[in-house]
């Protein structure tokens, strides 16, 4: 998948603290939905640090997955996943994968989509190399709607009169502009659903600590700000995050998902 300059997701460990943990909680309940058949030849495209990857090894029984993303970084931290067994890893583009035509019996974007510049060629990609009846899917963040975990950090920046850095193809995470996208491939028997899961923290500074990791489109974000701007983006989100008696915060993040199969 290739990136903007000023949103990247080169560190595999600081991904992991940051969305890795919430992705496996979506990525477990998507999979399931998906339901490919035990033995299938599996595509995972911008795969980064691997943690969809391992998932697929895990519970969808694969004869083979294939992952690829366009950080050195992250496939190498991907390559090193204790859980990855006979997952095999590439550095490259989700707009020109570098497969044949009609390699792979699922072909998935886990958290990817909005990230692809050109969102209705990369489907076109997944859609190419799968074979006929093969299964293309992905689950996004709705990042239209504030489904993402890291939501608190674009809500709070824009209340202070900031926009906060946005994937290239935010508002193709939103349900409609994700099923007209599947349809627009050509892709049959379109289905669309919605995973919601609970965000949690164990108080302000784990949250904190978490999100201003340098990964992200926040973190290009808060590392531009002055001083006292930091301070402030603090002090507001400790008043809207509201947390609980024990000091723990909570809340909820949705993802938009939709799958389709290749016409035979």
């Amino acid at each position: 998948m290739s990136q903007s300059s000023d949103i990247q997701f080169n560190d595999g460990a600081a991904y992991e603290r940051l969305m890795g943990r919430w992705s496996r909680k979506v990525g477990r309940e998507f999979l399931r939905w998906c339901n490919v058949p035990a033995g299938g030849r599996w595509l995972d495209v911008g795969c980064g640090n691997g943690a969809f990857t391992e998932e697929i090894v895990a519970h969808a029984q694969p004869s083979a997955v294939q992952g690829i993303d366009p950080s050195p970084a992250q496939i190498d931290y991907a390559r090193k996943r204790p859980g990855v067994g006979l997952a095999r890893f590439d550095v490259g583009d989700a707009q020109a994968l570098p497969y044949g035509n009609a390699e792979f019996d699922a072909a998935v974007m886990a958290l990817v989509i909005a990230f692809v510049p050109d969102p209705a060629k990369g489907v076109a990609e997944l859609a190419r190399v799968l074979k006929p009846g093969g299964l293309a899917a992905t689950y996004m963040w709705d990042i239209p709607a504030g489904g993402v975990p890291t939501a608190p950090f674009y809500r709070t920046l824009k209340q202070m009169g900031m926009d906060a850095a946005q994937p290239p193809s935010a508002e193709i995470s939103a349900r409609e502009p994700l099923e007209r996208l599947w349809r627009g491939a050509g892709l049959a028997d379109v289905e669309m659903t919605e995973f919601r899961i609970t965000v949690h923290f164990i108080d302000f500074e784990d949250f904190w600590q978490a999100n201003t990791l340098p990964v992200g489109p926040q973190a290009a974000r808060i590392k531009a700000l002055a001083p006292d701007q930091v301070d402030e983006l603090k002090r507001r989100l400790r008043e809207q995050l509201k947390p609980a008696a024990d000091g723990s915060i909570s809340y909820e993040a949705v993802a938009n998902a939709v799958k389709g199969r290749k016409r035979g």
